[in-house]
């Protein structure tokens, strides 16, 4: 699966993704998870299967919605993984979103 958390160039954001990739590597996911701003999402197109904003730019969710349609499902990451860096969660959090992989 490909994870694609859009931010506004923050370095929580890779925080993030970094605690992602080792919960998926740790439970034998070969995952691709990176981090991009909010602004290239558009360029990033069918690149990946699923996308996470950033709570700090909940803002652009319509607009975002607007780009991706329906060619891959968006969701805001869940505001306490995200502070908490919890990466498995925000893992879990992914993974509903396409139907569990």
């Amino acid at each position: 699966m490909r994870i694609m958390l859009a931010c506004c160039a923050g370095i929580s954001t890779s925080l993030v993704v970094t605690k992602m990739q080792e919960a998926a590597k740790e439970q034998g996911k070969e995952y691709k998870i990176w981090a991009v701003d909010q602004k290239q999402i558009e360029e990033e197109l069918g690149n990946f299967d699923v996308l996470l904003l950033g709570p700090q730019i909940r803002h652009v969710l319509r607009k975002a919605t607007k780009i991706v349609g329906d060619m891959a499902p968006i969701a805001i990451i869940d505001s306490r993984a995200y502070g908490r860096c919890d990466g498995e969660a925000v893992l879990e959090q992914a993974e509903s979103l396409v139907g569990g992989k």
